[in-house]
């Protein structure tokens, strides 16, 4: 199995509780994701962000076939950090940490995703020509719309 490492940070003119509050929220998800991967949360009311908490999402992964993707969050610091997981969905393993860290001019925030694909070795061209390349275009898409949001 061949495990991949994806790291994408950005410094954001808020609190760590503002980008936390934000951040936490699944319900954000839709806004900060491109309309091309049709994100879609099934089980919208969640309340406050839990360890063992479950997210449903439908998502449009590969030529447009919708997918069940199901996370749980294992592990909250409030406001510091919470890692999502998947449990169902494209990938072999999802292990998503989110990090929050102030600095003189707001906070930065890091997105570090391990992940590996299912088919192990044999799905590395497909990973390296796809896969990797639209991660990097909804990160991408993802703080220009922050840098939107939050300016």
């Amino acid at each position: 199995m061949a495990l991949h490492r994806l790291k994408y940070a950005q410094s954001l003119p808020i609190s760590t509780h503002e980008a936390w509050d934000f951040f936490s929220d699944p319900g954000n998800l839709c806004r900060i994701t491109p309309e091309w991967l049709c994100f879609d949360i099934k089980n919208p009311d969640h309340g406050e962000m839990y360890p063992g908490m479950i997210i449903e999402y439908s998502i449009k992964a590969l030529a447009g076939m919708p997918m069940s993707w199901i996370t749980e969050i294992t592990h909250v610091n409030k406001p510091d950090f919470f890692v999502d997981e998947q449990r169902l969905g494209p990938y072999r393993f999802w292990h998503h940490q989110h990090l929050f860290r102030a600095t003189g001019q707001g906070t930065e925030i890091t997105d570090l995703v391990h992940y590996s694909l299912h088919l192990g070795y044999l799905a590395e061209p497909v990973h390296h020509f796809l896969i990797r390349p639209k991660l990097l275009k909804i990160f991408s898409f993802r703080k220009q719309t922050l840098e939107k949001i939050f300016k």
